[in-house]
C-alpha cells in the first residue's frame, strides 16, 4: 500500500526527516505520534505529495484524501459546496453528477451533518468542521487517507465520536495514516503506532499487543 524508502527532508537548512522507511500495508490504522518537529506532519505531506523528499522515495496509491489540521475548508462555500467542489471540478472516476451527490448526502448523512449541509464554515463548531473535511477527503473514494492531527482543539466526547468515525471509514475499506498528539486517541483508534523523533521512527507498536499501556507510551514520548 504505502512504501516509503529511504525519506529525508530537509527544510531551512534543518533535516526533518532523516533516511526513514515505512511499509503501511492494506487496510491498516497506522497513527503517527511525536513531539513538535518530530516530522510526522512533514511525513503526511511528503506521501500525498505537497511536499517534495530530497532523498529517497515513496510509494503510494494513486488515489489519496488528505485532512488538514486547519481543514482547509472553503470559507466562501457552505459544507455541500465543499464537497462537492473537487468531485465536480476535478473528476478522476466516471461517476455521473447524479453519482457524486448520493454519495455526499450519503456520507453527510453517516457523519452526522447533514442538517449543516447548507451552512458556511465560520458558523459550524470544531467537529463540525472537522467532519465536513472528513466527508470532503471521502468523497473521492480514496484508498489511502492521511489526516493531520484529527483531533486538534476538539473536546473529550467530540474525539470520541471521531474514534468511532474513523472506525467506520476503515470498515469501508480505506487505509488510513493518521499524525497526532493525542496518545489515547491513536491507541483507541490504531492498528499500530509509530513514535518519531527528529525525523526518524524510535518505535513501532501495537496497542492491541498484550500488556500495552497508553502512559508507559506517554512517558516514552517525554523521555
Amino acid at each position: 500500500m504505502v512504501n516509503v524508502m529511504n525519506a529525508t527532508k530537509f527544510l531551512g537548512g534543518a533535516s526533518v526527516i532523516q533516511h526513514l522507511d515505512l511499509k503501511i500495508s492494506v487496510l491498516e490504522i497506522v497513527g503517527l505520534a511525536g513531539a513538535s518537529g518530530s516530522g510526522k506532519s512533514t511525513l503526511l505531506r511528503c506521501i500525498q505529495g505537497l511536499e517534495t523528499l530530497d532523498e529517497g522515495s515513496i510509494d503510494r496509491p494513486e488515489h489519496t484524501g488528505f485532512m488538514f489540521q486547519d481543514f482547509q475548508l472553503f470559507p466562501h462555500m457552505t459544507v455541500w459546496e465543499n464537497i462537492l467542489y473537487a468531485p465536480l471540478h476535478k473528476r478522476r472516476t466516471e461517476l455521473k453528477k447524479e453519482e457524486y451527490i448520493s454519495n455526499a448526502h450519503r456520507l453527510l448523512y453517516s457523519l452526522g451533518i447533514l442538517s449543516q449541509k447548507d451552512i458556511y464554515p465560520h458558523r459550524l463548531s470544531g467537529g463540525q468542521k472537522q467532519r465536513a473535511a472528513l466527508a470532503r477527503a471521502l468523497i473521492m473514494n480514496p484508498k489511502l487517507l492521511l489526516c493531520d492531527e484529527p483531533t486538534s482543539g476538539l473536546d473529550k466526547s467530540t474525539t470520541g465520536s471521531v474514534a468511532q468515525i474513523f472506525k467506520q471509514v476503515h470498515e469501508q475499506g480505506v487505509t488510513v495514516l493518521i499524525a497526532s498528539h493525542d496518545i489515547d486517541f491513536l491507541c483507541d483508534v490504531c492498528d499500530r503506532i509509530i513514535m518519531m523523533r527528529q525525523g526518524k521512527i524510535v518505535l513501532d507498536i501495537s496497542p492491541k499487543e498484550k500488556g500495552f499501556y497508553a502512559e508507559s507510551l506517554y512517558q516514552f514520548y517525554k523521555d
